[in-house]
């Protein structure tokens, strides 16, 4: 069964793919908290190792006693050490796990995100992933994990003596508060931080694609001065969290040391009231040690913990919003006959119409061409005769099946669309014509000489196997826009959408789309062609002229462009009332 990802009802699968994901987890996450028991009781080593070498070795003179000892200890130290390498391997699987399963889903939200909420492109889901990979995978997590051990080693400290109980619960408590106040005061200004800093890098990114106009129109030092003013915000807040953050790590610095020292003094005084040995004097602040580092190195680490607490409510608020995923039976490959009925569409967040009650119907191999002046909506109608957007009112059917409840993947096999901004995908002339699947080499050249690039592409320095870069950098417009149009009539699709493809070709160029379409009209596929050069009609059957989002006119060709061609009557003149 086909799973496809379309609005609909969200309800269902709110937050689900993120709770599966970690549910998937819980046997990693069991073997863990087995292997950091073990960890913690083995930690105790040093300490009774300690105490045993002071209370008995020492006293008794025994070398087979520390020999002993020392065998037992280097024992339990070995076991300590590969239970902590086990421990981080699983720590990094259950990273490496997160982001197979979840990691298609947010890239597959970043894209019909674009499309179905109009939000802006973006792959932050992805960048947050990464950052919550990396923390629970990295040493940042471990304290965490240890943390539950701890009243485990201060009811150790009470049992070598009360007032050294008292005093390591009492650092303990007071390590706590600080790890609380830390979070308090640093919380507010990290979330600004992340917000100026994901807007700067918007900016960066924003200038990178549009290098061309940035540079020819001396626009660069305004732009750097946009992204600056959000990078100097994100590092004031920044700046102000690390100057209160390291207050508060100053302070745990300090009270650590204290408390070091501290319990020293009260061990060596409780051992000249011979209340305590010299053996256990050393291995409460050992054990002491030990018990507070957890609450340490998390006020150290907090920053990273706040950082990936944040990307894990991203990350679920962004799946919470994810349309539906509904199973849908795979459908035979449709003749191309387009039927729109009633279609009504505004852009998300926008209650005016950008289309109102268009109908029209195309039968297999017929082609029409939109036309009409700038902004009256013809790539958004296009858009919605290939699935991408879904109508507010009425349905677009493709031999009788709503387009958008049609598995886009099933549907993208038998739609061919050149978009009007061309964007070819990092990877080889043959991996953009075949649509990043494999084919045979027949079909990608009978696709590249349908479009007429075949030759051009023999003259690339590597032919269909060279490397065109990020978005077809290394090729000119025209370049690209032939093979986008190779791209578009790959596999014989049904329904072709084509939207202003003269744009960037020459007389060549031209003269091969022509005789693309014809080609396209004798295959039986339904070709939709966005037009502004008049060049382009001759070619076609139908024309519908839009004009402000609704239907002015459509027919056969020679009688709309009859109508168009028409003189209009004189207005009368208005009266003069100066």
């Amino acid at each position: 069964m086909a799973t496809k990802m379309r609005s609909g009802t969200m309800a269902a699968i709110k937050n689900t793919t993120l709770e599966v994901a970690f549910r998937g987890c819980r046997g990693a996450f069991a073997a863990i908290l087995l292997f950091s028991m073990f960890i913690n009781v083995l930690m105790l080593t040093g300490s009774i190792y300690m105490l045993q070498v002071y209370d008995r070795v020492l006293i008794s003179r025994s070398t087979e006693t520390l020999i002993l000892l020392t065998v037992i200890a280097a024992i339990a130290l070995l076991a300590l050490a590969l239970l902590d390498v086990a421990r981080g391997r699983v720590m990094v699987v259950i990273g490496e796990w997160l982001d197979r399963r979840l990691g298609s889903v947010l890239l597959g939200g970043g894209i019909t995100g674009a499309l179905d909420r109009g939000a802006s492109p973006s792959v932050q889901g992805l960048r947050d992933l990464t950052t919550l990979r990396v923390f629970l995978s990295g040493p940042t997590m471990f304290p965490i994990m240890d943390a539950p051990w701890t009243p485990v080693f201060l009811i150790v400290i009470f049992l070598l003596h009360p007032w050294l109980g008292w005093l390591s619960l009492a650092g303990a408590v007071v390590l706590f508060l600080l790890a609380l106040l830390n979070d308090r005061i640093t919380r507010s200004a990290l979330h600004r931080a992340g917000g100026a800093s994901m807007q700067a890098l918007q900016v960066a990114e924003t200038a990178v694609q549009n290098a061309d106009v940035v540079e020819a129109m001396g626009m660069r030092s305004r732009v750097v001065d946009r992204w600056r003013k959000a990078n100097d915000q994100a590092m004031l807040e920044q700046s102000v969290a690390s100057r209160r953050g390291g207050i508060i790590t100053g302070m745990t610095k300090f009270l650590r040391q204290f408390l070091q020292v501290g319990i020293l003094g009260v061990g060596a005084w409780l051992v000249i009231l011979n209340e305590l040995s010299p053996g256990s004097m050393i291995a409460g602040s050992i054990l002491m040690g030990r018990a507070l580092a957890p609450v340490d190195q998390a006020v150290g680490a907090w920053r990273s913990a706040i950082s990936a607490r944040e990307a894990y409510g991203r990350i679920r608020a962004l799946l919470a919003v994810l349309p539906e995923a509904v199973e849908t039976m795979p459908l035979p490959a449709p003749e191309g006959r387009l039927q729109v009925e009633g279609v009504s569409y505004s852009h998300p967040g926008m209650d005016k119409l950008m289309l109102r009650n268009i109908n029209f119907s195309l039968e297999p191999g017929e082609t029409l061409a939109l036309i009409g002046p700038s902004a009256s909506g013809k790539t958004t109608l296009g858009r919605l005769l290939i699935g991408n957007y879904a109508p507010r009112a009425g349905h677009v059917r493709l031999d009788g099946m709503d387009v958008n409840k049609w598995n886009s993947e099933d549907l993208g096999a038998h739609i061919g669309y050149l978009p009007q901004d061309v964007e070819l995908l990092g990877g080889s002339v043959r991996d953009n014509i075949t649509r990043m699947r494999d084919a045979e080499p027949d079909e990608v050249v009978v696709a590249a000489q349908l479009a007429g690039v075949h030759g051009m592409i023999l003259r690339l320095p590597e032919g269909y196997d060279t490397q065109i870069g990020p978005g077809g950098g290394a090729l000119s417009g025209g370049e690209r826009q032939r093979i986008a149009l190779a791209r578009a009539v790959f596999g014989d699709p049904r329904l072709v959408l084509l939207d202003e493809p003269n744009a960037n070709l020459d007389n060549d160029g031209e003269q091969a789309l022509l005789n693309a379409i014809d080609v396209l009209k004798k295959r039986g596929a339904t070709t939709v062609v966005v037009a502004h050069r008049a060049s382009i009609l001759r070619s076609v059957d139908k024309v519908l002229v839009l004009r402000d989002g609704a239907v002015q006119m459509v027919g056969p060709r020679d009688e709309i462009l009859a109508k168009l061609s028409a003189p209009r009557p004189a207005q009368p003149a208005e009266a003069d009332n100066g």
